[in-house]
Order: structure tokens, then C-alpha cells, then sequence
């Protein structure tokens, strides 16, 4: 097996479990591995660490696939697969949601894949080196271990190009569905556009945040920005709020929007395309006021290159939203930026506070549902945090 030497003193961060292997850390390299091969990760001492998948044009150049050196093969696939799913039957979802990930990358020991599954259909994103390498094991085992009717794949992210790798998607397995693919989430349903919808087609991570701003909706004016396809407008509507406006600068997002809005008959939320930032600007110099606010904006830093930038970005919003929240209000404000950790999330969120010139304390930590697991050794698999804030 090929060979991925360090530098002496470049081990510490594997010693300790981090699966990542970023170029500058190595030494050399022994044999021709091509993009995707299994190399074995060696001290400057040649002391076996890891077997991991080798990426050459990306700055990460290996993803861990084992610590223990062994054959990578469909098999070995194969079993990390049915390990994810065993965790996902753990968590009885089967009575709250037909909608849920199977597979979440480095948590579950499978960098670079990401697999979702709405009711009969698997989405599936191979984002890695490695992954692509796999690509047919992958779709093997997910279409015969979860029993789906068809797997479908959307690697059309950014980040493959860091891979070095072309944007794929289409039917990997089985066959077209026959009519829309829809998905239950605590008694609502959701259109889920598998082929052209952001990510995999819905955001499932925040499933129990929706739940959680039901709760706290009733007799309330609720103001979902960057709503996305109506998530959290539709479960503000579905706990009771009085009045529900959301905004998102996408027209084919409020288009599947309004699709939800009328799957649930809920006919009664304000649909507003526009951008958030101008229009937060507008209600606050119109004296316009909520008692409950949604921030859940696009990844704005995918790296800490870009958490300056994201920072004064993730701060202006806040800042504009405390403005315009009732005393008493309440802000659900998140950021699903890996480059922001969620320790500089809550300072931005402070900072933006004082600037408004409010009084506001954290009632609430928010993450992402329990299938979408963070592993201990891998802090960047927490991409989603939010915090839930009132306002004195």
C-alpha cells in the first residue's frame, strides 16, 4: 500500500483522532497513489497511524478512513454503512419523520459521503476523493441495505472542485419516481426537490428547531428570514402564531414554499422575495416590530479564510433583528458556516446585542438533530449551531 509520510512533529492532531491530513504536514510520499487510493499515514518515525484516502490536489490530502491499517474495499464500506444506519434505527424516528440522514460523513467514520433518505428514495453526496472512489459500492450498499426504491445522487457541491473533482448527479440506482417526493416531519409534509433543491433537497438538521419554534409560536408575529422552502414559517403557522412573514431572495424556493404551504393547507403566511438584508434595514426604519425572529442564512464562511467577512455579515443581521424585535422577543439565530465555531457565533451574537442597544440573554443552545451526530474527535462536524435569544 502506498504511503503518506509526515513531517516530524505532524502527528499530533492524528495521534489525537482528527481524520484530516492537510498537505503541509507531509513529508513525502512513497509509490504513485492516484486520487481516491488507500494510503497508509506514517510518523516521521514510520510508526503506522491511519489508513486514509489520498486527494493530491486538495489541500486536505488525506481523509482517515480507519486507525487501524487494513484493505479498503466494498466490504469495508459496506460495514461503516450498516453501522450508520443501526445508529439511525437507534433513535426511533420512524413515528416523527420519514425523512432522515443515514450517513454524515467523518461522524460516521465515511468522509466525503453524505446520505439522506426521504420515505422510499436515498440522496446521496460524494464529496470526497474517496468517496468517489467508492462511488458504486456506496450506491450498492445504500440501495440494498436501507431498501429504498431508487438512490439518486447530488455531488454538485463547491467543494469538489477542491477535490479536483466534476460536479455529478443523477439516478444511481433503481428507478424515477412516478410523482413528487414528499416527506413527514412531525405531522407536516414537505416537497423535497431531490434533483435541483439545495444540498440533497431539504434541511433536515434542523427538524427538531422547527419543532422547537412550534412551541413557542402561539398568539406570537413570527418573521422567518432566508425561509428557504417554509420550514419554519410552517411550523409557526402550525403552533398557533397570530401573523407569519417570510423572506428568501430565491423565487423558486418561495415557488416550493408555497407547494408546502398548500400540501398542509396553510394558506396564510406573507411569501416576500427580497433581499433580507435590505428589507430588515426597511422594517427597522419603518418602525416594523416582532415578537419572534428565524435567522437561518446560507453558509456565509465554509473556512475560517472567510470568518472576517462572515463575521460583519452574521453581526449586521443580528443587530438589525434585536432592532426589531418586541420586548420580550425571541431570535433564533443560526450560522451553518464551518469557518465560524460556535464559541466566536455567540460573541457575534453579543456584539450585535450591544450595538443595538439592548438587553438580551441566551435561553437556548441549538444544534442539529440526533442524525446528524458530531464525533469528539471531529469539532468541524458541529457545522450547525444557533443560538435562542430574548430579548429584556
Amino acid at each position: 500500500m502506498h504511503k503518506l509520510i509526515l513531517k516530524p512533529g505532524r502527528d499530533k492532531s492524528l495521534k489525537r483522532r482528527h481524520p484530516w491530513i492537510f498537505s503541509g504536514g507531509i513529508a513525502r510520499v512513497e509509490g504513485d497513489p492516484q486520487a481516491g487510493d488507500a494510503v497508509v499515514v506514517c510518523g516521521a518515525d514510520g510508526a503506522a497511524l491511519a489508513v486514509a484516502a489520498y486527494s493530491p490536489q486538495s489541500q486536505i490530502r488525506a481523509r482517515v478512513w480507519d486507525w487501524a491499517v487494513q484493505n479498503i474495499d466494498a466490504a469495508f464500506v459496506a460495514q461503516r454503512i450498516i453501522r450508520a444506519l443501526a445508529s439511525r434505527d437507534a433513535l426511533q424516528l420512524a413515528g416523527v419523520t420519514d425523512g432522515v440522514r443515514l450517513v454524515h460523513g467523518e461522524s460516521d467514520g465515511l468522509p466525503g459521503i453524505v446520505a439522506d433518505r426521504y420515505g422510499d428514495t436515498v440522496v446521496v453526496q460524494l464529496l470526497s476523493t474517496g468517496a468517489e472512489r467508492w462511488r458504486d459500492a456506496i450506491a450498492d450498499a445504500l440501495a440494498g441495505l436501507s431498501g429504498v426504491a431508487r438512490v439518486i445522487e447530488r455531488s454538485d457541491a463547491d467543494v469538489r472542485a477542491l477535490e479536483g473533482l466534476e460536479p455529478r448527479s443523477g439516478l444511481l440506482r433503481g428507478g424515477a419516481a412516478g410523482e413528487p417526493l414528499i416527506v413527514s416531519e412531525h405531522g407536516l409534509k414537505f416537497s423535497v426537490d431531490a434533483e435541483h433543491g439545495h444540498k440533497t433537497g431539504f434541511y433536515l438538521d434542523q427538524r427538531d428547531n422547527r419543532l422547537a419554534l412550534r412551541k413557542l409560536a402561539r398568539g406570537k408575529s413570527v418573521l422567518d428570514c432566508f425561509c428557504y422552502s417554509g420550514g419554519f414559517a410552517l411550523n409557526a403557522l402550525a403552533g398557533g402564531a397570530t401573523a407569519v412573514m417570510a423572506i428568501d431572495s430565491s423565487g423558486p424556493a418561495l415557488q416550493a414554499a408555497r407547494i408546502n404551504a398548500d400540501l398542509n393547507q396553510s394558506n396564510s403566511v406573507e411569501w416576500l422575495e427580497a433581499d433580507v438584508f435590505k428589507t430588515l434595514r426597511a422594517f427597522r426604519d419603518a418602525g416594523r416590530c416582532f415578537d419572534v425572529i428565524v435567522l437561518d442564512p446560507p453558509k456565509l464562511a465554509p473556512t475560517a479564510a472567510h470568518a472576517e467577512k462572515a463575521a460583519r455579515a452574521y453581526k449586521d443581521i443580528n443587530l438589525l433583528a434585536f432592532k426589531l424585535l418586541n420586548p420580550g422577543g425571541m431570535l433564533m439565530t443560526y450560522s451553518c458556516s464551518g469557518g465560524i465555531s460556535p464559541d466566536l457565533f455567540q460573541k457575534i451574537v453579543a456584539g450585535a446585542a450591544l450595538d443595538a442597544g439592548v438587553d438580551a440573554r441566551i435561553e437556548g443552545w441549538l444544534h442539529g438533530a440526533a442524525d446528524h451526530p458530531v464525533a469528539l474527535n471531529f469539532p468541524e462536524g458541529e457545522y450547525l449551531k444557533g443560538l435562542l435569544c430574548r430579548k429584556q
